[in-house]
């Protein structure tokens, strides 16, 4: 569409008659309007552009909580279906952490006195490579007021050891279930029911089985102690004290915790669980379904065909995305396994539980 001058424009140039102005003022206007116009238009449009680019910025995902739709809509996973909704991924997690609602936080001395009541030691722990079922719902406050950095250290490993190992024996049940249905002729209809279960848990809505056979499988205890223990500043953090938080996992919808350094207009919040219990089992399912971590799960996969050990320090590689310092965030990750001996833990088995130590607990 065509414009010309608008009557405004028409009355300006002719005040210039009016008074009589000659050529060469007229000219020169002229040219300072235009030479306005093209000097003020480029920086129109950058801003344009730029406030554009703000809005549609990149986020980091690989710290959310799993979901993969949330407020955003949905989106694709790394085999190029589309995901299901975050409660088909998070339901026993939902379950896990409504069933704790009423827990009591211990203080330091008291569990200090629980762990010695079980003759509960991390030191037997390396050696004999059994751990006392001591399943803690809360850090104690006073985790931060331990002056002792090995004390403070060896404490959190204490409380946060049998969780990891719980929801280890867990993944370890049902991958053992999984591969009894795999070499199966022919599955029951109980059979079936089961893995429509576990294809929903794991995000898998093409239902395939050796997606399944690679998603559902154990993270190295090593591994997800240094990352608590990275994330949480050894159990010191306000997101661990107040939420249970111990892998640091954003959401952007649900209940959590807003960081204190963050923009009014950030909407993530990092994820608050009522017991830990909940926050290790998110943690797993995080690496075990979201895209971010495919690297992740593909040396996992690697290792269990090559019939290795599943080597922290090694799958360290894949998790170059669970932080926004990448490659630096694994060279800390490898130096805490390293420094505190934590690939020790790998092998720990946990002790069943006893009618005894739930009545201590």
């Amino acid at each position: 569409m065509k414009r010309g001058f608008n009557k405004s424009n028409l009355k300006f140039f002719k005040i210039f008659d009016q008074n009589d102005l000659g050529s060469i003022p007229r000219i020169f206007l002229s040219s300072l309007i235009v030479v306005l116009f093209f000097y003020v238009l480029p920086l129109a449009t950058d801003y344009t552009n730029n406030q554009i680019l703000k809005n549609n910025e990149y986020q980091n995902n690989s710290k959310k909580i799993l979901a993969y739709t949330l407020n955003n809509g949905s989106s694709l996973n790394e085999d190029g279906y589309e995901n299901l909704n975050e409660r088909d991924l998070l339901v026993d997690i939902f379950s896990l952490n409504d069933l704790e609602t009423d827990t009591v936080r211990l203080n330091a001395s008291t569990i200090k006195q629980l762990f010695e009541d079980t003759d509960y030691k991390l030191e037997d722990v390396r050696e004999n490579k059994l751990v006392k079922p001591v399943a803690l719902t809360l850090l104690p406050n006073e985790i931060k007021m331990i002056e002792s950095t090995k004390k403070r250290k060896e404490f959190f490993i204490q409380i946060i050891l049998p969780l990891i190992l719980k929801e280890n024996n867990n993944i370890k049940i049902d991958r053992k279930r999984l591969f009894n249905i795999i070499n199966k002729s022919k599955n029951t209809k109980l059979e079936k029911k089961w893995l429509n279960k576990k294809y929903k848990q794991y995000g898998i809505p093409n239902k395939d089985l050796s997606v399944l056979k690679i998603r559902m499988d154990e993270v190295p205890v090593s591994l997800a102690i240094a990352q608590a223990a990275k994330e949480t500043g050894w159990g010191t953090s306000r997101f661990a004290l107040e939420g249970n938080a111990l892998f640091g996992q954003w959401t952007w919808s649900g209940e959590g915790l807003k960081p204190k350094d963050s923009e009014k207009n950030e909407g993530h919040k990092v994820m608050k669980f009522n017991v830990l219990q909940a926050s290790v089992r998110a943690y797993q399912r995080n690496l075990n379904t979201h895209s971010s971590y495919s690297d992740f799960r593909n040396i996992r996969a690697k290792l269990r065909d090559m019939d290795r050990p599943l080597d922290s320090l090694i799958l360290a590689e894949g998790l170059n995305k669970y932080a926004e310092t990448g490659e630096q965030y694994i060279d800390v990750l490898r130096k805490i396994i390293k420094q505190n001996n934590l690939k020790d833990f790998d092998d720990a088995k946990l002790l069943p539980s006893s009618i005894e130590l739930e009545s201590l607990i």
